[in-house]
């Protein structure tokens, strides 16, 4: 088994959960590739490692890879799809933040895990990945174009409202007057956009939300459609600018651009271990069931 190793930040608390998996990895004669940067601040934390091979960047990788394992929270597993792309790595997160919705391995189950990895006790589950792009040429967007949990416009250095004109599939669905409109996958549904009061929808389903933030209009609701839906958005704004995130990673683009949202091309698989379940990961992490009457 090969797999890669990633993580954006360290500290101290990660510590034991680095030496757990690269102990475990290493007692199972499993070959590691860790990611550079992560390697290097490992290192320079006086934590000795030995000599593993290092990626940098999506090109490093290829089908090779079993598993690609993140030691953080969300965050951190969000940003290794930058990295594994279409390579059809499934990936599976350590928990080091606060909620882990995707990242969902404590530190006490890492060896666990490991195990049922080896003994092919685990499922694939697939994941819908958006992709984006602007009328206009946008660097930032033709470099890494996806995102796992949501893309989402915005206003920039403003109180003011911007306008949304929303289509779909070519037809005028509304202008949406508010802060700005998230377009989730289902991985996604329990992220931003539940903030907004967006629904929870099942990594399996096929379908997306259009949920708008904070809308003036106040009988605009969140709205679910099928994931083979073309969106497109217009922007109208009083600043020259909007924001556009995808996932974590946020750029600018001008006001009246016009953004063509789509399913990806591709799914990201991830892994579900045997006594894993969707549904569970919501009674743990949105506490429902905590009422005394269930």
């Amino acid at each position: 088994m090969k797999v890669g190793v990633y993580g954006q930040y360290y500290k101290d608390e990660t510590i034991s959960y680095i030496k757990v998996l690269l102990k475990t990895l290493y007692k199972k004669n499993i070959e590691v590739v860790i990611e550079k940067s992560f390697y290097e601040t490992i290192e320079n934390n006086n934590l000795p490692l030995p000599n593993y091979n290092t990626f940098s960047d999506h090109t490093d990788l290829d089908s090779s890879f079993d598993v690609m394992f993140t030691v953080g929270g969300d965050g951190t597993f969000l940003r290794a799809v930058t990295f594994v792309r279409d390579h059809n790595i499934p990936i599976l997160g350590i928990n080091v933040g606060r909620l882990g919705f995707l990242a969902t391995i404590q530190k006490d189950e890492i060896e666990h895990a490991i195990e049922l990895l080896l003994e092919n006790k685990y499922r694939i589950v697939e994941r819908t990945l958006l992709s984006i792009e602007t009328n206009e040429k946008n660097k930032e967007l033709s470099e890494i174009n996806i995102a796992l949990n949501e893309i989402s416009v915005s206003r920039r250095n403003s109180t003011s409202m911007i306008t949304i004109e929303t289509y779909l599939n070519d037809e005028y669905l509304t202008s949406y007057w508010a802060d700005g409109l998230i377009i989730a996958t289902p991985t996604g549904s329990t992220g931003y956009s539940l903030s907004c009061g967006g629904p929870v929808i099942t990594p399996s389903t096929k379908s997306l939300v259009v949920t708008p933030i904070a809308p003036h209009n106040l009988n605009a609701r969140p709205l679910i459609i099928p994931e083979e839906t073309q969106i497109k958005l217009k922007i109208i704004a009083r600043e020259e600018s909007a924001l556009v995130s995808l996932d974590s990673r946020i750029t600018t683009v001008d006001s009246n651009s016009e953004l063509y949202i789509k399913k990806a091309p591709f799914t990201l698989k991830t892994i579900f271990l045997s006594d894993q379940t969707f549904l569970k990961t919501l009674r743990e992490k949105l506490l429902w069931g905590e009422d005394k009457r269930n």
